[in-house]
């Protein structure tokens, strides 16, 4: 699934949370039925946001239902998940097989 963009009238607060899930770790996992269910909490967040009497209550609920996501660190703790950036490789497969052409062919230092 292409993961949309963000609806250009939603408020600022929602925008930067949708580009921001796009890009974290747990959206590696995530299925097209999260993808719909997160843009429908970022519609709801921006209505909420834009409202001019906002319910304590319905943010706690919009809150809780990102947690279902696992958005935040505090969330994947909880459910014991722990994301780990990939460890930088020492040279890329692209030298190291570069290095070794070189080698079979006695050009190698």
């Amino acid at each position: 699934m292409k993961v949309p963009n963000a609806d250009r009238n939603w408020h600022p607060i929602a925008k930067r949370l949708w580009d921001s899930l796009k890009t974290s770790g747990q959206a590696d996992f995530y299925q097209n039925s999260d993808w719909a269910f997160a843009y429908s909490l970022c519609e709801d967040l921006s209505h909420y946001k834009k409202a001019g009497k906002r319910s304590g209550q319905m943010l706690q609920t919009i809150y809780s239902a990102f947690e279902r996501l696992l958005v935040t660190e505090g969330d994947r703790r909880r459910m014991r998940i722990e994301l780990h950036e990939p460890e930088p490789e020492e040279q890329s497969a692209a030298v190291l097989a570069i290095a070794d052409y070189r080698k079979e062919l006695g050009l190698a230092e």
